[in-house]
């Protein structure tokens, strides 16, 4: 069976990044992974003080619309280094979080789909052909963690 993960407040809806698990990555404390991953498009850039910004914003909704504003332009590297960025939050939430890692670990080898329907990188789009990226670093990261346990 397929497990499919999208709003915070469905079942599962603690392997989306709008969860509240905080994190702490590169000596900071992110509020979710939203927040995290949404920063960091701007490392670099002439728009680098929208790091502090995001991180500091109430919600995930907020985070991810500062970083999808089309009018703030991204980190020349950024489709280079997304997905390790991804990974780092990921990695950092469900070692740090073991309530939720053991969600994760119980979902024993179904397949996981973050069900977007306007992502089709990180989920699966409105007609089910995205690449479900999310999904399938969530399904490496349980391989992983199993391993190591």
């Amino acid at each position: 069976m397929t497990i499919y993960f999208y709003k915070v407040e469905n079942d599962y809806g603690c392997f989306s990044n709008f969860s509240p698990h905080l994190i702490e990555c590169f000596g900071k404390p992110w509020p979710t992974v939203e927040h995290f991953y949404q920063a960091h498009k701007f490392v670099g850039t002439k728009q680098e003080y929208l790091i502090e910004t995001i991180r500091q914003v109430a919600t995930p909704e907020e985070a991810a619309a500062i970083g999808r504003n089309i009018d703030n332009k991204v980190r020349y590297d950024w489709e280079n280094v997304k997905k390790n960025l991804m990974w780092q939050g990921v990695v950092t939430k469900f070692t740090t979080h073991l309530d939720i890692q053991e969600i994760l670990l119980a979902t024993g080898s179904e397949t996981l789909v973050e069900d977007s329907p306007r992502d089709y990188y990180w989920g699966c789009g409105q007609n089910k052909t995205g690449k479900n990226e999310l999904g399938k670093m969530l399904m490496e990261l349980r391989g992983t963690i199993r391993i190591h346990k």
